[in-house]
């Protein structure tokens, strides 16, 4: 396996990989599966901004990718432009190999070459996997919000998590 920058071409795959859970389950907030021509636009909006995209990829395939991006609107809130939010996904058939822990190291290691301050993750209160994932790599739970979001006819908790990258002052 392989962690490089996505490019383009990547786009399909990573539609593929984040439709895939939004019918089954609550790990993205949505019920309305992402087209080929959002996730381009997203991948161009992120990427004029300098943003890192990372894919995980074996075998010619892409298993999984990773992102950060403004945490609060931070360019409408500029006191928060040291944090960002990040997205992980991982293919299901490759949950459990250690891709999802090489993917957030990498980007956590971007973020502090950024200057990035703090990384935050907002994760759904019942997929304590990933809550457990992230805790290993150094996160800590720093709030629960109960009911703050509703799929499949029922609310659902948002946990926040974050981890401190740099003790530094920002330039």
């Amino acid at each position: 396996m392989i962690v490089r920058d996505a490019v383009f071409d990547d786009m399909p795959a990573i539609v593929e990989i984040y439709n895939a859970l939004i019918g089954t389950t609550t790990v993205a907030w949505t019920e309305t599966e992402q087209t080929l021509e959002q996730r381009e636009l997203w991948f161009r909006w992120t990427r004029e901004r300098g943003l890192p995209v990372l894919v995980a990829e074996h075998d010619d395939n892409v298993i999984g990718f990773t992102a950060y991006g403004d945490f609060r609107g931070a360019g409408v809130w500029p006191g928060y432009r040291h944090t960002v939010e990040h997205t992980i996904h991982v293919r299901e058939s490759s949950w459990g190999l250690g891709i999802g822990r090489t993917l957030l190291t990498e980007l956590i290691e971007r973020a502090r070459a950024a200057g990035i301050h703090v990384m935050v993750g907002a994760i759904d209160g019942d997929n304590v996997e990933s809550i457990r994932f992230h805790e290993r790599l150094g996160f800590g739970v720093v709030a629960r919000m109960p009911e703050v979001g509703r799929k499949f006819d029922r609310w659902l908790d948002l946990v926040l998590v974050q981890r401190i990258l740099t003790e530094a002052e920002p330039a």
